[in-house]
């Protein structure tokens, strides 16, 4: 086969694997890099150039778009799929994924457990909206934050409402939820290739920090997940119409409940953990599953 990467940098753990994996399995794999790609639309005739060079014979799409070039990203994807390439992930589902209050919608609708979460354009609604949520305390997000950036843990009603004024102040769009005080500073990270968890680990957050993110200086291991766990992170892939993601959950009184559905997750920490080879394991899928001309919108909403 021939697969694009595309992605901003090669030389991420997790970009290096995938090129290693799909090598190793005897096909070309080219990484592009998102942001020297250009569309061209003309009626009947979509293209995507390389560094002025049309991008042609691509069997499949590996897609791993960073979250500040989204919407250059999907565009660029939404091309290789309109010449019937495969992609990994479909920018459709990345768009819904990217979009937290959305995913949190649809997620909510098909009665998936969720933390109480409420938004609000008028700072003024502030108190409102942390009652809403059974706070103080409460954690403030950002609607486009990554990687841990931009969460805040509020733990009175004059600071929650404090970082909320400020933030929407600034004209920022702001997420407000329960505090999960129980999770103890550890979330799930449930790796899905294909409607299955292949691979899981516990994410444990630094020394006086509630987020657990790796980047943030938080640490992994191996989890044996519930089937109850199991069966939520299968289901939030599916309404998110996502082949490859990771969902993040928090173990709480009443069960998992999703933090977020990540559509590029990172292989480091989790081929660490578990001592899988997750790389190979998405390479294998594109293999059964892409077909030219294969592309539809999965997932409601």
């Amino acid at each position: 086969m021939k697969i694009a990467l595309l992605a901003r940098n090669p030389n991420l753990y997790s970009h290096k694997r995938l090129i290693e994996a799909a090598e190793a399995r005897g096909h070309q794999i080219d990484w592009l890099n998102t942001l020297r790609c250009t569309v061209h639309i003309a009626s009947h005739k979509p293209e995507v150039y390389y560094d002025g060079e049309p991008c042609i014979g691509y069997d499949a799409v590996i897609p791993r778009i960073g979250a500040s070039i989204t919407n250059y990203g999907l565009a660029i994807l939404r091309q290789f799929e309109m010449r019937g390439c495969w992609p990994l992930n479909e920018s459709v589902a990345i768009g819904r994924s990217r979009d937290k209050l959305r995913s949190l919608q649809i997620l909510a609708k098909h009665g998936l457990g969720l933390p109480l979460t409420a938004y609000a354009n008028d700072p003024k609604k502030a108190e409102e909206i942390i009652r809403a949520v059974k706070g103080p305390p409460v954690v403030i997000k950002l609607l486009e934050g990554t990687q841990g950036i931009g969460v805040v843990l509020a733990d009175s009603m004059s600071s929650a409402k404090s970082v909320i004024e400020a933030f929407r102040g600034a004209n920022v769009n702001i997420l407000v939820q329960e505090f999960i005080k129980e999770a103890g500073g550890t979330d799930i990270r449930a790796l899905v290739i294909g409607g299955k968890v292949v691979a899981a680990m516990k994410r444990t957050g630094a020394p006086d920090d509630f987020r657990s993110n790796l980047h943030r200086g938080g640490s992994a291991q191996l989890i044996k997940i519930t089937p109850e766990e199991r069966s939520t992170a299968v289901r939030a892939a599916k309404r998110m119409g996502l082949n490859v993601c990771g969902v993040d959950m928090l173990r709480s009184n009443h069960g998992p409940v999703i933090m977020e559905v990540n559509s590029s997750p990172g292989l480091e920490g989790i081929e660490a953990a578990t001592n899988k080879d997750i790389a190979g394991q998405i390479i294998e899928f594109i293999e059964k599953s892409a077909k030219i001309g294969a592309t539809k919108t999965k997932g409601a909403g």
